[in-house]
């Protein structure tokens, strides 16, 4: 037996142990637990189960020892990965400390920076959210505005941020943030962290479509900043900012491991809701067609990230492919969800927990919620425009 072949036996024995039977059920985006000062959970279980993966040194495996990681190797975590997919383990803890933050501070983080935040995500003591959109400032990041007024060992910052993901629940915030005007605008933007209990920080949420509140307006009105909590370089914080959307973009083309799971897979969500023939396929032609060809489209890019992977462990990925995984991973979810919804009829408006299951509700749901994903990261407008520049060569119109 290899190493691995043991590694992967070790690891599978020790989930079947140590993760409660209520972790290894399907979850509601409002049973994850993201840890914090103020940290909620949904059940014991769910408290239990992320305590055992912290002593574990799981909730960031590839992470060093020293950084509250456990060490492992690519391959090591992805057999990780694999057999909490197989055992339906829920993920311990999540967040943008783990997607963004952490990688980001890995590449450019001083080693004061590293040992003082990098832990304490691991351990799940800290709650980050992510300070990049403006008004005005979206798809054109570079044109932020949130400016930073020097004042010798510190900053002095005012502006505003939009759809600050639960920046109402979150301890810290990462932040670009205008330390210079002249010359070319993604040249006079800092990296900065803080803390969202600084005087001058207040937030107020933004309502979606799905009556979630989310998203926050982020204002800062005199928010005194420490130099010591740049990350990078002064003015060079758009560096640091291309590579922290490298992992945003990364985790958001794994969408469909990541999030909570239907009551059934497409084929099973067809075979439940629309007429079937004699012999068992659904009687409606264009609909088999629509599910004959997602199904195609997900076994496509499942095998292109499959390959992607085998690339970086070879050493030769190319980081512009995750503009191309964003775009397919979210585009192929929004294709996901209004198949299934259109498969459901009626069923699939469900808004009502009293008048539908809550499978039907947990559809309907995602319907609209998923229409964000295609915006957040970067639009698909923005992905294809990088994609068509970076990654064909074409050029602009």
């Amino acid at each position: 037996m290899s190493n691995l072949d043991t590694f992967r036996k070790q690891t599978g024995d020790w989930l079947e142990a140590n993760c409660p039977a209520r972790m290894r059920t399907p979850s509601k985006r409002s049973e994850g637990v993201y840890g914090g000062r103020n940290a909620v959970f949904p059940n014991e279980d769910a408290k239990i189960w992320m305590e055992r993966m912290v002593e574990k040194r799981w909730t960031a495996p590839e992470w060093a020892p020293e950084y509250g990681g456990a060490g492992l190797s690519p391959e090591e975590a992805k057999i990780l990965v694999q057999e909490m997919d197989r055992l339906q383990c829920r993920k311990p803890i999540t967040g943008h400390g783990f997607w963004m933050l952490g990688p980001a501070l890995l590449e450019y983080g001083t080693e004061a920076q590293k040992l003082e935040h990098l832990p304490k995500i691991a351990r799940g003591e800290i709650r980050w959210c992510q300070g990049y959109s403006e008004p005005g400032s979206g798809s054109d990041l570079a044109s932020l505005r949130c400016k930073a007024e020097d004042k010798g060992d510190h900053f002095i910052v005012n502006g505003q941020k939009s759809w600050t993901s639960d920046g109402d629940k979150a301890d810290w915030i990462f932040c670009l943030v205008r330390t210079n005007s002249d010359g070319k605008k993604q040249e006079g933007i800092t990296f900065v962290l803080f803390d969202m209990e600084s005087p001058g920080v207040s937030t107020r949420a933004v309502p979606l479509i799905t009556g979630d509140a989310h998203f926050c307006d982020t204002f800062l009105d005199n928010v005194k900043v420490p130099k010591e909590n740049i990350v990078g370089e002064i003015h060079k914080g758009w560096s640091v900012a291309k590579a922290l959307l490298v992992h945003e973009r990364k985790m958001m083309s794994e969408l469909e491991r990541n999030m909570p799971k239907g009551k059934y897979s497409v084929v099973e969500y067809a075979q439940h809701y629309l007429a079937l023939d004699e012999n068992g396929k659904v009687k409606d032609s264009s609909m088999r067609n629509r599910i004959t060809e997602f199904l195609m489209e997900n076994k496509t890019v499942g095998l292109a990230q499959k390959r992607a992977f085998e690339e970086g462990m070879a050493g030769v990925l190319d980081m512009r492919v995750t503009s191309i995984f964003k775009y397919v991973g979210t585009e192929n979810k929004k294709v996901k969800d209004e198949l299934i919804i259109d498969m459901m009829g009626v069923a699939g408006a469900g808004w009502d927990n009293e008048q539908f299951s809550d499978d039907e509700y947990y559809r309907a749901y995602e319907w609209m919620s998923g229409k964000a994903l295609t915006i957040a990261g970067g639009s698909s407008e923005v992905q294809l425009n990088l994609v068509s520049k970076r990654s064909l060569g074409l050029p602009e119109q």
